[in-house]
């Protein structure tokens, strides 16, 4: 079904050129000036996030239309990938953010237990109410208080590749998990290893485990082991550790092979597809990939960077996994308030079509307009998300403890990279999991 805005809005472009006019970036930690005038003229928002490239430079345009808006001049801060260890250290050490994109839900409980959160005001929440599936707004909920907004959405189940590779392999888009390694093994034949795989980035690995147990296992043993309910000692487990070792241990898939894989970061991978020197002839990541495609590397999303739908494991359903990045308020920021107001303008399908237009983005509010989207194929994944409502399925290491789920070099993204460097043993490796998960999750 087709979602219009309410209202009619700017345009990216518009607001784009109108930041032209209106602002000056400063070559200090990207900060970005304000407007003159505006009811938080003078006031300054520091936001923290873990995004790089162009994704930190497609949210500073939304940061950027903020200060358009309201004056408030506003500061982006790096966190790296452990968020949770960076918002501790800046509190302790007295220089907290206003606000915080979150990448975990895991985390954002945390910070909840932490007692680090102020819960979002009446007028973010309606905005939250009428324009989220409930879905997301639960997510962003702990103990009934309602604490993270989702403002980006990532359809996390979409390989990526490139139309001429398969042309020159004679290869079509494959339906099938033994159709896609086929194909992949077809590439390399012609010249190019079936997968770029970005191991250096351990998220990326449990992002391939998670798409191959939800066609596997199906939907409800996926909740079950998100929630530490079953063990990760479980047949479905080692079943589909065994499935993924079949990519794993094939150099025909893997370019670079293990070792390959394990210095490869996530633009790194993409680059390897989409690149000027290509050395792979798919990715499997997000709808992001686009983004890294485009801004990076020139590409044309639906012209010579394209996509099909994770297939279908065996017997199973094809995946439907997401992600998410949710903004909170630090109590101990030094402008929450301030950083309160943001969170109000990144409810609105305003802020959100600032980024659509950008590219490398989704937004799970069903007010954002298609038509804000850049191309016909993140218009596409936009619909699917959208479509899906409640029954999107949101990636299972973001839920847990970051501790398990979202620490480099720790829990779920080591023993994943350990197994990519050497998958003979799905059994000892789901071993591992639990011991892991079981520390984490404290059951």
């Amino acid at each position: 079904m087709r979602r219009l805005s309410k209202t009619t809005r700017r345009t990216a472009t518009t607001v784009s050129a109108a930041l032209a006019v209106a602002l000056t970036a400063t070559a200090c930690g990207g900060t970005t000036g304000p407007a003159s005038g505006g009811e938080l003229s003078g006031q300054t928002v520091t936001v923290a996030g873990v995004w790089t490239g162009s994704e930190q430079k497609n949210f500073k345009k939304v940061l950027d239309a903020f200060t358009e808006k309201t004056g408030a001049k506003t500061v982006f801060v790096p966190s790296g990938d452990n968020v949770s260890t960076f918002v501790g250290s800046k509190i302790e050490g007295g220089n907290a953010p206003d606000v915080v994109m979150v990448p975990q839900v895991g985390v954002l409980q945390q910070f909840a237990a932490e007692g680090w959160l102020k819960p979002l005001s009446d007028k973010t929440e309606k905005s939250a109410t009428d324009g989220l599936a409930p879905v997301w707004k639960n997510y962003g909920t702990v103990d009934g208080t309602y604490y993270g907004l989702y403002f980006k959405a990532a359809h996390k189940s979409t390989v990526w590749y490139s139309p001429e590779a398969f042309t020159q392999a004679g290869v079509t888009e494959p339906s099938s998990w033994s159709g896609l390694l086929e194909a992949g093994r077809t590439l390399s034949d012609s010249g190019r290893p079936g997968f770029a795989i970005a191991g250096e980035d351990g998220w990326t690995l449990t992002d391939w485990f998670e798409n191959v147990y939800l066609s596997q296992a199906g939907p409800e043993k996926y909740d079950q082991l998100a929630q530490h309910k079953i063990k990760w000692t479980d047949d479905s487990v080692v079943k589909a550790l065994t499935t993924l070792a079949e990519v794993f241990k094939d150099k025909q898939l893997v370019a670079g092979g293990a070792q390959g894989a394990l210095s490869t970061d996530f633009p790194a991978s993409v680059e390897q597809v989409f690149g000027p020197e290509p050395k792979a002839g798919m990715v499997y990541e997000g709808d992001f990939v686009a983004g890294v495609a485009k801004d990076e590397f020139g590409r044309k999303p639906g012209e010579d960077a394209k996509f099909f739908p994770f297939p279908g494991v065996g017997a199973g359903e094809p995946p439907v996994v997401s992600g998410g990045d949710a903004a909170v308020v630090l109590k101990e920021g030094k402008n929450a308030e301030a950083g309160m107001r943001l969170l109000e303008f990144l409810a609105t399908p305003e802020a959100a079509e600032v980024w659509a237009g950008a590219g490398g983005f989704l937004s799970p509010n069903k007010d954002v307009s298609l038509d804000a989207y850049g191309d016909d194929v993140t218009r596409k994944t936009a619909e699917s998300l959208i479509g899906a409502g409640n029954s999107v399925r949101f990636d299972m290491s973001d839920q847990a403890p970051a501790a398990f789920g979202g620490t480099k070099g720790a829990g779920e993204w080591k023993l994943l990279q350990d197994f990519l460097r050497d998958p003979s043993d799905p059994k000892a490796t789901a071993a591992k999991l639990e011991a892991a998960a079981a520390k984490a999750y404290r059951n």
